[in-house]
């Protein structure tokens, strides 16, 4: 009887408590650790964790109590990153305290900060890619430091998918996407009616490009714009007994190498093109409309008929034929 009547004293406190318990956990729970720090605070905090944070004994196993319900997060392990058979791999080491940073007191209510990556994070670029790049150093990266896509603050989790079993941005089918989500300008150009075979997947970006940077103009992979149109373009390498000045000098003089609405990628169609250079003597110095309602009629004109100037001068990426110095056999 005494026990009974203790028991409804005390159930009405163990309610009240169990209450008051429960509402200070939903209040931990829906306070983010980015909703207390401003970007400047986190910074701070981050470089202090890894001088003085302390990692988890646990290692993954105490991030994943909290996160293994995520699908973004758990793809970690069927990718490269995640592989515990190779010792190069962060999940054969401190795992995702590899990359994120001491635990510390992140798990225990603490406003304690890990290191995020890509657009929700309140990270710098260079902050972030100094991570990456502590692994990631090798020859293809060696000109990061000052190349185009440094110089845009742009972070390699903005291309890179790392928790994922198949980065988008290594995939020739899915390369291209990644690449044109930025350049806009670009992905018009190659959906043009003459272009590279890029869209096919027969070409990608990095065929031409490094997006880690080069020494090379527009971090082509080549040392000159010439040097990579010729990797493909083989029969227009010289030497060549009569050159053609604009083809030796630059290739991009006359083509768009990303695509144009002209035949042969030309930047202009002919004899306008040609007449940007040739129009002081002879013939050239006549302007010519070209095949359009301003021009000369198609049939019997052979400035502005078919191929334009190139009806005759048909080698004018260069000749090797002793009467070809008019580029015309």
């Amino acid at each position: 009887m005494k026990i009974t009547n203790m028991l409804k004293t005390l159930l009405p406190m163990l309610i009240a408590s169990a209450v008051l318990s429960l509402s200070f956990t939903g209040t931990a729970a829906a306070s983010k650790w980015d909703k207390k720090l401003s970007p400047d605070e986190v910074e701070a905090t981050l470089d202090k964790k890894f001088t003085e944070g302390k990692y988890s004994s646990k290692g993954a196993d105490s991030c994943l109590m909290c996160h293994r319900k995520t699908e973004k997060v758990m793809a970690i392990f069927d990718g490269v990153h995640g592989s515990l058979d190779s010792s190069k791999s962060p999940m054969a080491g401190l795992q995702c305290e590899a990359c994120h940073g001491p635990l510390g007191k992140h798990n225990k209510g603490g406003n304690e900060p890990m290191i995020a990556f890509g657009a929700d994070s309140t990270l710098i670029a260079s902050k972030q890619n100094s991570v990456c790049m502590s692994c990631h150093q090798d020859d293809k990266r060696i000109d990061w430091n000052g190349g185009h896509h440094d110089n845009a603050d742009i972070a390699c989790a903005s291309c890179h998918s790392i928790h994922t079993a198949k980065d988008p941005v290594l995939s020739k089918q899915t390369e291209l996407a990644v690449c044109t989500s930025c350049h806009a300008k670009q992905k018009a150009d190659m959906n043009k009616r003459s272009s590279h075979p890029m869209q096919w997947a027969q070409m990608t970006c990095s065929d031409c490009h490094n997006p880690h940077g080069t020494m090379s103009d527009s971090d082509l992979v080549k040392p000159t714009v010439n040097d990579t149109c010729y990797s493909c373009h083989a029969e227009k390498r010289g030497p060549k007994l009569w050159e053609h000045a604009p083809v030796t000098d630059n290739c991009v003089s006359c083509h768009n190498p990303h695509g144009s609405v002209n035949e042969g990628m030309l930047k202009t169609r002919a004899p306008q093109l040609c007449q940007q250079c040739h129009a002081s003597d002879g013939h050239a110095s006549s302007a010519y409309m070209g095949n359009t309602g301003q021009g000369s009629s198609v049939g019997d004109n052979a400035f502005t008929g078919g191929r334009s100037c190139l009806n005759c001068h048909n080698q004018i990426h260069g000749s090797n034929h002793p009467s070809g110095k008019l580029f015309q056999r």
